[in-house]
């Protein structure tokens, strides 16, 4: 078994175990050279997975496997996963606790998912479920029950009905979610961000019409930065209100990139986190273009940690 399978907690018993036996048995004569072997050896253990997930960018191999990508996600460096792929009561056809179960045996911490099919009928069902797989965070990722649109020809987004009545929904639904334990957010896109035709900025609507207690938010930094936003004016506006970022970058034509690939500055907007409220963070490439999806988060993992995200 590979050592990052075992819980980082039992790994460090073993190795101070392992090394205190190495102490007694090589003597005083020794010392010095074995104190230098076991400061590398826990040095070298120390070096901790970090950052999150989206998950959808891997949508293709997690309906395909979802247990050896994972496991993969794991090995590229990442601590944590969102996921998108909730159906029938299951997350990538794993009941709740299973899932929960196959993440606790790698060492991967599940704190949000994005629940698109969420309604008003339906929603403690899915509240129930997400809390049973281990999830912080419930979020609306568009626009829920039949409000969200989308024109294939001209590539572009949109809602039917009004920020008021998308407010009341999440309202709704984030009451809903306090009650047994979860953090509801909401997920933009550019839309979001900009001016409608009736005047009104629906984000912030939405961040002006809700009660925090109940209903947050999740910032797509490409989507923002595309609705001609900048995301740190935001966290200034309304401070902590942003506890989950996605971070995917843009490229030279306005598509997505992986991280520090592109034209957005993160080193900026993190050096902002705290008045966001970012509590977490994930890496997310919805077409990855010239790498395949495995390679885009192995670069962006790599991005992260030039830019200084930990």
């Amino acid at each position: 078994m590979s050592t990052h399978r075992i819980p980082n907690f039992f790994y460090r018993i073993f190795l101070l175990s392992f090394c205190t036996t190495l102490l007694l048995s090589c003597g005083e004569t020794k010392k010095s050279e074995t104190d230098e072997t076991i400061t590398t050896t826990i040095e070298t253990e120390e070096v901790a997975n970090f950052g999150g997930l989206a998950l959808y960018t891997l949508r293709d191999a997690m309906g395909e496997d979802p247990k050896g990508t994972l496991e993969t996600v794991y090995d590229d460096g990442y601590a944590y996963i969102e996921a998108a792929g909730y159906a029938d009561g299951k997350f990538y056809n794993m009941t709740p606790q299973d899932f929960k179960s196959f993440l606790e045996s790698i060492d991967i911490k599940p704190v949000s998912t994005h629940q698109g099919s969420v309604t008003l009928e339906n929603a403690d069902q899915m509240i129930a479920d997400v809390k049973a797989a281990g999830f912080e965070y419930f979020v609306v990722p568009v626009p829920p029950m039949g409000m969200f649109t989308f024109d294939a020809e001209a590539r572009t987004m949109g809602m039917d009905g009004t920020a008021k009545e998308l407010t009341d929904i999440l309202t709704t639904l984030g009451k809903k979610c306090k009650e047994q334990g979860l953090k509801l957010l909401y997920h933009n896109h550019d839309f979001e961000y900009k001016e409608n035709a009736e005047g009104i900025v629906p984000i912030e609507y939405m961040l002006e019409n809700t009660d925090p207690e109940f209903v947050n938010f999740q910032m797509d930094l490409y989507w923002v930065t595309k609705a001609g936003a900048d995301p740190v004016t935001y966290f200034e506006k309304y401070p902590g209100r942003f506890k989950l970022w996605h971070v995917k970058d843009m490229d030279d034509q306005g598509r997505f990139a992986p991280v520090g690939e592109g034209t957005i500055d993160f080193a900026k907007i993190l050096a902002n986190k705290d008045k966001s409220g970012m509590q977490y963070y994930f890496v997310e490439q919805d077409q990855t273009f010239n790498h395949e999806p495995l390679e885009a988060i192995q670069i962006s993992h790599k991005g992260l940690e030039e830019i200084g995200f930990n």
